[in-house]
């Protein structure tokens, strides 16, 4: 067989694996366990860190205000600098929309070591402990809750005995361009973290996402959170690393009652988004680097560019074998592509997003040894000769 031929052989082989043996990431029937109400509702603190969000606060701060939760909830949000008014935003919705009580804070100016973020959920888990919570909601400023979304978090942990139920809120696909790459970004993570996997007590899988993270206060008080993970990028994972690593049982799934509101319009809006913490994800290691790029070309690139040069070369195997990978790969996209509501000739685009997202990951390596660290909302990390990027 010709050099191409084995390269999608290969290629073929990889898909095999991954349909089989990566934890059947490509389902999307990993949801909360139908609710069971518990005797006695815990206390519930909800943390919710937030810098310059005025523009998606009002999509989702009343949702969280009125959760219908039979025991006592409170909401504590912590500006984190914002110059867009989101403190005074937030008080303003709390007075017109009712609901929960609020607590909007300060946490100041994040110390050397600290990124923004987890300096502000570590101030609003200060606040939080103060009144002896059973659990805290940690979940992001654009995330909008179903008014059921609280009652159903903590009754699954509390009946299954989990110490962090996380949910993959929906993101917002609309646009051309997020329809094109957001429903990608959720199957990449997947196929990173099989949300089976991290439910698995003594898997090494663990993870979670940052924007609907219910923990249990015990837990993160045995796992040191958020101070073990000051310096964490990728703070999520990190979360549900630590927790998993100091005994903690955790669960991944993804959100039925939980939606991102924030828009991502234009194709830069999404790069941004990825580049800010690819190679973060890469431990900032150059060989790694080069063995994302490579894997990600066999397993993606591969099969169209056989599929399509091999019968112009009279390649049978080449021709056959690009075929059948880029068949497995465009099946196990489909489901994904169902849960976000998506047209099903997406699915065979997919080697054309996965080519952007290698984009993003170099690009986010290059401004990485520029200078430019990972970011949140204007903040600047990872590097502490970085300098801070506004865009």
């Amino acid at each position: 067989m010709s050099a191409i031929a084995w390269t999608a052989a290969g290629s073929f082989a990889a898909w095999l694996w991954l349909l089989l043996g990566q934890g059947f990431f490509w389902r999307t029937d990993v949801r909360l366990p139908p609710r069971r109400d518990v005797d006695d509702w815990p206390y519930v603190c909800v943390v919710v860190p937030a810098r310059d969000e005025a523009a998606v606060l009002p999509e989702s701060l009343p949702s969280l205000l009125a959760q219908d939760y039979p025991g006592r909830a409170e909401v504590f949000l912590v500006d984190d600098g914002s110059s867009d008014g989101t403190a005074e935003l937030a008080l303003d919705l709390a007075g017109r929309f009712g609901g929960l009580p609020l607590t909007v804070s300060s946490p100041g100016e994040p110390p050397s070591g600290w990124t923004g973020k987890l300096w502000a959920v570590r101030h609003g888990m200060a606040l939080a402990r103060a009144h002896e919570p059973e659990f805290l909601l940690l979940t992001d400023a654009d995330i909008a809750h179903r008014p059921d979304s609280l009652r159903a978090l903590v009754a699954a942990a509390r009946t299954g005995g989990f110490d962090l139920v996380s949910q993959m809120a929906r993101l917002r696909a609309e646009s051309v361009w997020e329809r094109l790459v957001v429903p990608a970004f959720v199957y990449f993570f997947a196929q990173l973290y099989p949300f089976r996997r991290v439910g698995v007590r003594g898997s090494r899988t663990a993870a979670a996402a940052g924007g609907c993270v219910l923990l249990r206060a015990e837990a993160a008080e045995r796992a040191r959170i958020p101070d073990a993970i000051r310096q964490a990028v990728i703070d999520d994972v990190a979360l549900a690393t630590a927790v998993k690593r100091s005994g903690g049982h955790i669960w991944l799934g993804l959100a039925e009652r939980v939606e991102s509101v924030r828009p991502y319009p234009r194709l830069h809006d999404l790069w941004r988004m990825v580049s800010r913490s690819a190679y973060a994800q890469l431990l900032h290691n150059p060989l790694l680097l080069v063995g994302t790029v490579l894997g990600l070309a066999l397993v993606y690139l591969v099969p169209p560019v056989a599929l399509l040069t091999g019968p112009a070369s009279g390649d049978l195997p080449a021709t056959v074998l690009g075929g059948l990978a880029w068949l497995l790969m465009t099946a196990t996209y489909v489901p994904m592509l169902r849960h976000y509501g998506q047209p099903l000739w997406l699915a065979p685009l997919l080697p054309f997003t996965a080519f952007l997202y290698l984009l993003m990951t170099v690009d986010s390596a290059v401004r990485h040894h520029r200078g430019h660290g990972a970011a949140w909302k204007g903040r600047t990390y990872a590097r502490p000769d970085a300098v801070p990027d506004e865009g």
